[in-house]
């Protein structure tokens, strides 16, 4: 039996295969620019980039963010590369949506990751918009299980919806469905956006829902818009998607944004982060992991070494980004505006 979902996301990779600008490489964090401390005061070789988050530690503070899954070889194949270069560099992954593996059982395969990643943290991740169309605590847990996964990301891609030929797109009377959901799970419930930000309102029904983990992922990398846009063209002759592809709230601004709600909500940042020192910028704006994708795909459509050649690049430059700011330990950077040179 044919597997629409399945053959949509390899579509969704030849797109961004073909499409460069697909990354639309705002480079917002450009941007922000960190105080350099001529005398740092201390060795590099002593800065110290570890972290914890959901209580397991991390070698730096990387979330390799969803990507794939399904019954194609190719989306098994990059899953158990990034899961086996996450449990060898002591970093965090995400799996994509998991709905495939409610209509092809045998999509399953691909999101049991554990196996191939037994002590890393590993976050589910199902469409939020699916609790209004039929999935329930059951499907939300049976996803957790599979991944064997510490947390459940509940992704909200609206924008993504509207513009893809077969979306959907009724999102009304969610967060009392999201609630639900995060009062049921035997794991935390996180909500992440996926290239269009989280607004303050998005923020306080969140809070509202009792939801305490946010990914902004907000707008200047990948555009689902766009992507999406090329599927359409197959259907109607509109560039709806193009129109959109830049829409959204930037990761930064999201993350300056959510501010106020530090206290009471833990953030991630995602969304246009390409080197470790986007990554050091969106801890200094109060964010305390940082997930990446668009680096990981071909990588991992090689082999799990070139994936950990990325994440090894990644954490020089988060270390060295550390040390000449004369910072020795990822708490000294959390929430610090004052190392932001404004004007």
């Amino acid at each position: 039996m044919s597997d629409p979902t399945s053959e949509r996301k390899i579509q969704h990779i030849r797109i961004i295969e073909e499409d460069a600008e697909t990354d639309r490489r705002k480079q917002y964090f450009d941007t922000i620019h960190l105080t350099h401390r001529a005398l740092p005061e201390l060795d590099l070789a002593d800065v110290d980039p570890s972290t914890t988050f959901l209580g397991k530690p991390l070698r730096f503070p990387l979330l390799i963010s969803s990507m794939t899954g399904g019954t194609h070889e190719v989306t098994r194949q990059v899953n158990r590369n990034l899961a086996e270069a996450a449990e060898r560099m002591g970093v965090a992954m995400g799996v994509g949506s998991q709905r495939v593996m409610f209509t092809h059982p045998d999509a399953r395969a691909s999101f049991a990751v554990r196996e191939w990643a037994p002590s890393a943290l590993l976050f589910a991740n199902l469409g939020a918009v699916q609790f209004n169309y039929g999935f329930d605590l059951t499907h939300a847990q049976e996803a957790v299980d599979v991944v064997g996964a510490d947390a459940l990301f509940l992704h909200l891609n609206p924008l993504q919806e509207a513009i893809q030929p077969e979306g959907d797109t009724n999102y009304g009377g969610l967060a009392a469905r999201i609630q639900a959901i995060a009062a049921g799970l035997t794991v935390p419930v996180m909500l992440k956006e996926v290239g269009a930000g989280v607004s303050r309102a998005d923020a306080e029904q969140m809070l509202a829902a009792g939801i305490g983990y946010i990914d902004v992922a907000g707008s200047g990398g990948l555009s689902w818009s766009r992507i999406e846009n090329h599927r359409r063209s197959q259907h109607d002759d509109d560039a709806l998607g193009l129109l959109f592809q830049d829409w959204g709230i930037p990761t930064p601004v999201a993350l300056r944004m959510l501010a106020p709600y530090r206290d009471r909500v833990t953030l991630i940042a995602s969304g246009g982060l390409r080197t470790g020192v986007d990554m050091v910028k969106s801890m200094i704006l109060g964010a305390s992991l940082c997930g990446l994708a668009s680096p990981f795909l071909r990588p991992a459509m090689e082999s799990a070494e070139r994936v950990m050649e990325v994440i090894e690049r990644l954490e020089r430059e988060f270390r060295t980004a550390m040390f000449l700011m004369g910072m020795r330990t990822v708490s000294d950077l959390f929430g610090n505006e004052d190392l932001i040179i404004e004007g």
